[in-house]
């Protein structure tokens, strides 16, 4: 995966990634049971393509997912870069954040064994702590980058202002948030944001949680765990709406030969020159065709064709259910 086109910088540290990261989330039984081999052989078959940046959280599996990693990478970590998290912390009504400089210093620890490697080279916080001040947390992630157990810095879903309040104690690298044709909510400002501060982009959930794939066609398609359950956009009210636009996505598709979650992915990797897309997948079909989304080029009208289809307020419901957006930085 040498094109040009699909090679990224990290922030400003010269460090080049792919534009195309594998996000390992549901590799830890978000959306179902899953296979533990099948996983680790994603992993090894995603790096064996060229992708060399591999997404990862404690909060994943609550450690399963670290641990299923520096298994899926044994006597090949010098090829990869390993992006992890912490954050999320269990909690009385489900989950609770927390920055303290005490627990973040815990939380690496905890994940460095666990990963089975010295440094984590992209460390981020996954959710802002209300409670502790961002100087406080980013100054303990500084401390870790001294002591050469972190190589850089990421935030996770933060506004413009506590990322320049963060930029302000140290650089910040990258920033985690949602973003697709499904959830174009950053588009408004904090892209321009990120440019200024030289911050890249590493969009999540590129594919709509599976909802761009164009495969879900039923809500009893989604197991009794899965997370989706307690999202709107996957209620009974608003599901068929969501079905209907995406089929009109898969129109054009067919039309062009190719998967519509191909087409989702090459919409975005086409409109956002800088950004990288954390592709998640569980299975070697999946990996496949999120890869062949790479050999897409899409023209400006074709860009913009399917921005408007996709135009904000399209899209039936919120992106979470009231909990988890009270979670979000605004």
């Amino acid at each position: 995966m040498h094109d040009p086109f699909f090679q990224r910088q990290l922030g400003r540290t010269g460090v080049k990634t792919t534009a195309m990261a594998l996000g390992c989330y549901s590799m830890s039984n978000a959306y179902g049971a899953r296979s533990d081999d099948e996983s680790r052989e994603v992993i090894r078959r995603a790096v064996d393509a060229g992708i060399n940046l591999i997404d990862t959280a404690d909060y994943y599996g609550w450690g399963h997912n670290e641990q299923l990693v520096a298994s899926a990478l044994q006597g090949r970590r010098h090829e990869v870069l390993i992006s992890s998290k912490f954050g999320y912390v269990r909690a009385e009504k489900g989950l609770g954040t927390c920055g303290d400089p005490a627990y973040v210093r815990k939380a690496c620890e905890d994940s460095l064994r666990r990963l089975g490697t010295d440094h984590i080279d992209l460390y981020f916080q996954h959710r802002l702590d209300p409670n502790v001040p961002i100087e406080d947390t980013v100054g303990a992630m500084a401390d870790l980058v001294a002591q050469g157990k972190v190589r850089y810095l990421g935030l996770c879903e933060v506004s413009a202002k506590t990322l320049r309040r963060a930029c302000a104690v140290h650089p910040i690298s990258a920033v985690q948030a949602e973003y697709s044709l499904w959830t174009r909510d950053l588009e408004d400002a904090m892209l321009a944001v990120y440019g200024e501060l030289g911050v890249t982009l590493m969009a999540f959930s590129p594919l709509g949680r599976g909802m761009l794939t164009g495969r879900l066609r039923s809500l009893d398609q989604l197991g009794p765990k899965d997370v989706r359950r307690h999202f709107p956009r996957f209620s009974p009210e608003n599901f068929p709406r969501n079905v209907a636009l995406v089929d009109r996505l898969g129109d054009i598709a067919r039309a062009r030969g190719c998967d519509t979650s191909q087409l989702a992915l090459a919409w975005l990797l086409n409109r956002n020159k800088h950004m990288i897309a954390i592709c998640g997948c569980d299975t070697l079909a999946f990996l496949t065709e999120n890869l062949g989304a790479l050999e897409i080029r899409l023209n400006e009208d074709e860009i913009a064709e399917i921005a408007e289809m996709f135009a904000p307020g399209a899209i039936a419901g919120d992106r979470y259910n009231a909990t988890l957006m009270q979670l979000l930085d605004k």
